[in-house]
C-alpha cells in the first residue's frame, strides 16, 4: 500500500468497517473483463453471504471463476477546499479477496440468508420453502483483506 499512514491493519478493525457497510461490491473476472456488482450482504466468521436469483450472469460468472474481489466502505464525507486540487475524501474502507461458492442446498441457503437479515434487520427470520426455491445464496470465503481510512 503506498499510503502507510492510512493502512488499516487490525482485522477487527476491517471487520467493523464491513460491518458497518451498507453496501458490499463484488468484483468478478468475466472471460478477461472485470465486472463489478453491487449487492446486500452479511457477514460472520470470515465468511461474506450474498443472495441472488438462481440465473444469471454472475452466476456463470462465478462458476467459471470463483476468485472473487469484495469492497466496502463506510464513513463517507467529502471534504471541502477553495481549491479543487486540495478537495478531499474521508472514508474507511476494506478489500478482500476470496473464493465464493454457491450453496444451493436449504440449509445452507437458510444460514446465509439469515446472516444477511441479522447485518440488516438485527434478528433472524424463517424462510419459506418456496421463497428458498427461487434463489441461491453466494458464500465467500476472505482469504486476504487490507484495510485503509482518511479519517
Amino acid at each position: 500500500m503506498r499510503r502507510k499512514d492510512r493502512e488499516i491493519t487490525d482485522i477487527s478493525v476491517m471487520e467493523s468497517i464491513i460491518r458497518r457497510s451498507s453496501v458490499c461490491r463484488i468484483g468478478l473476472c468475466d472471460e478477461g473483463r472485470p465486472y463489478v456488482v453491487p449487492m446486500n450482504f452479511g457477514y460472520r466468521d470470515g465468511k461474506v453471504y450474498m443472495h441472488s436469483a438462481l440465473e444469471g450472469r454472475k452466476l456463470d460468472t462465478i462458476r467459471k471463476n470463483p476468485e472473487v474481489c469484495l469492497e466496502f466502505e463506510t464513513d463517507l464525507e467529502i471534504v471541502r477546499a477553495e481549491e479543487a486540487c486540495s478537495f478531499s475524501m474521508k472514508y474507511k474502507s476494506v478489500i478482500a479477496w476470496g473464493k465464493a461458492s454457491i450453496q444451493e442446498e436449504e440449509e445452507d441457503k437458510t444460514y446465509g440468508l439469515n446472516v444477511i437479515m441479522e447485518h440488516y434487520a438485527g434478528r433472524e427470520f424463517e424462510f419459506p420453502a418456496q421463497s428458498l426455491a427461487r434463489i441461491v445464496v453466494i458464500r465467500v470465503d476472505i482469504e486476504e483483506m487490507t484495510g485503509k481510512q482518511n479519517v
